[in-house]
């Protein structure tokens, strides 16, 4: 969407003032029209006198015109000098009626551009103004609550049109993965992964950021998800960095400025500090889906959210969520980019907007919401499953109040507390409970928690047999019971969840239930 062919001008006085402008000429030119009709042989004259003389001189060769004409010429002047008085009376109303109507539009304003109302010219610092500032759109832009909502209704209408949603991308462990310099392990170095890195090559994937003095990986299939996402979607970058940052790394992503143009949120342009909001996306949140690795930081978009595997490619953001096992660029892997995090949830983008504009929905496509298309594609991940938990929660704790049993709700499985025939599958830790014997006595599937994780960062159901729950190790070998649960798999799903404070083990520390 371009602000600048939504918003008015940011001139204060192009607007108000060139309209009252015209509508007073209008006025003068309709009023001049009517006297030249009412009398059409006596030539046009002036529309105000400059002095009095110029009437005088005029009655006076009237009153020395032949007799049988001086009446009727004289009649006719003096309409005229009457109508002269109407048209400045006019012009005096028009001129005041116009404040008037200035007044009543302002306030409320409906936003500032450097420093000034765009319509009424009012500076900012008069009064106390609402609102928001929208740097990254122009800066010294601030925008009022009602020409924000004007914005995004028309937004809402071209998008619609366009069968087009807004896709809003985190970047760091989202898109692309960053590390300082500093921060490169000795088997970084090592392998010469600071000379690998490219400068210029627009098709590389590893990158250097000289003057932040930082190396940034792209997640493997990013330009495809780019491509094909553009398609279906008007794209906003959010981000938590700062805006230098954000602004090369929208470089790296988008080097033909295709895809974002001046739509690059970061840290300084969030009206709460540590949150993100849709506040600052002129966009209709009906419309908008969130992709990010960190769930807190949208406290009032949730419903918008999908939560992204997170992409830990260097040591340093291994080590910064508590991992210590190697990293991809240690072991020299990556993730596979055709059926990796961002492959998997560019067919579920493809699903939520098939859904949303299904023609044989009788819905209006201005009365559809994206937010409820994300629950329903969201439930049908576990539909059919019905759990019971062993050992996964701490004791005195309520189970339904958990991060992982209302993960597994909105994953549309049924939760219970206790065992009967129609249980599917029993969720624990530890293969020693009576829970967990009891399922493989009766045949039920016996999963570890991450089974739940990682259909849920897949959007589809995964194999049981990938989660096997094995014997329960002592308590600092938890870490690596985690770890070794993991290995093979390309996708770390477990640090997602590490770093949301909703860890495994950390579930199970202190007593636990049976």
């Amino acid at each position: 969407m371009s602000l600048a062919a939504e918003s008015p001008s940011p001139s204060p006085s192009s607007s108000s003032g060139s309209d009252d402008f015209a509508a007073l000429l209008d006025s003068e030119l309709e009023l001049a029209s009517a006297v030249d009709s009412a009398s059409p042989d006596v030539p046009s004259t002036s529309l105000t006198s400059s002095d009095g003389e110029e009437d005088d001189e005029e009655d006076a060769v009237v009153e020395v015109e032949d007799a049988g004409q001086s009446s009727t010429k004289r009649r006719k002047v003096e309409v005229q000098h009457q109508d002269r008085g109407t048209i400045r009376q006019d012009e005096d109303a028009i001129e005041a009626s116009s404040k008037d109507a200035q007044i009543k539009i302002c306030p409320p304003h409906p936003g500032f551009f450097g420093g000034l109302c765009f319509r009424c010219g009012k500076r900012q610092d008069e009064e106390d103004v609402p609102g928001v500032a929208f740097g990254y759109v122009h800066k010294g832009l601030r925008l009022g609550t009602s020409e924000m909502d004007r914005l995004r209704g028309s937004d809402l209408k071209n998008l619609l049109r366009e069968r087009k949603l807004i896709l809003i991308l985190d970047l760091d462990h989202t898109l692309i993965n960053s590390t300082k310099l500093h921060d490169i392990s000795a088997a970084e170095n090592n392998l010469g992964i600071q000379t690998a890195a490219s400068k210029d090559d627009p098709n590389g994937s590893l990158f250097t950021l000289e003057g932040m003095q930082m190396l940034t990986k792209l997640r493997p299939f990013v330009r495809k998800f780019l491509k094909e996402a553009s398609t279906m979607f008007e794209m906003y970058i959010y981000t938590m960095g700062d805006k230098a940052y954000a602004i090369e790394i929208a470089k790296l992503l988008d080097p033909r400025n295709v895809y974002f143009d001046s739509k690059v949120i970061s840290n300084s342009d969030c009206t709460q500090r540590h949150q993100k909001g849709l506040d600052m996306v002129l966009g209709a949140e009906s419309v908008a889906v969130i992709l990010d690795d960190t769930e807190y930081v949208w406290q009032k978009h949730k419903e918008n959210l999908i939560l992204m595997e997170r992409y830990h490619y260097f040591a340093s953001s291994c080590r910064q969520f508590g991992f210590s096992v190697k990293s991809l660029s240690e072991s020299m892997q990556d993730e596979r980019g055709i059926d990796g995090a961002l492959a998997t949830i560019l067919d579920v983008l493809k699903r939520i907007h098939t859904i949303f504009f299904d023609s044989a929905v009788e819905t209006a496509l201005s009365s559809r919401d994206v937010r409820q298309v994300i629950k329903g594609v969201r439930q049908e991940v576990l539909q059919g499953c019905k759990l019971v938990f062993s050992r996964v929660f701490p004791n005195r704790s309520v189970p339904q109040d958990q991060f992982i049993w209302k993960m597994a709700e909105q994953l549309g499985a049924i939760c219970c507390a206790d065992v009967d025939l129609t249980i599917t599958h029993v969720v624990a830790v530890d293969v020693g409970t009576d829970k967990s014997r009891w399922a493989v006595a009766n045949d039920k599937f016996l999963v570890h928690p991450r089974w739940i994780e990682a259909s849920n960062f897949r959007w589809h159901r995964q194999p049981e047999e990938d989660f096997p729950v094995k014997v329960k190790k002592k308590e600092n070998d938890k870490e690596n019971d985690v770890a070794a649960a993991t290995t093979g798999k390309e996708n770390d799903v477990a640090a997602a969840v590490t770093a949301k404070g909703n860890d495994v083990a950390a579930a199970t520390a202190g007593p636990i239930d049976s």
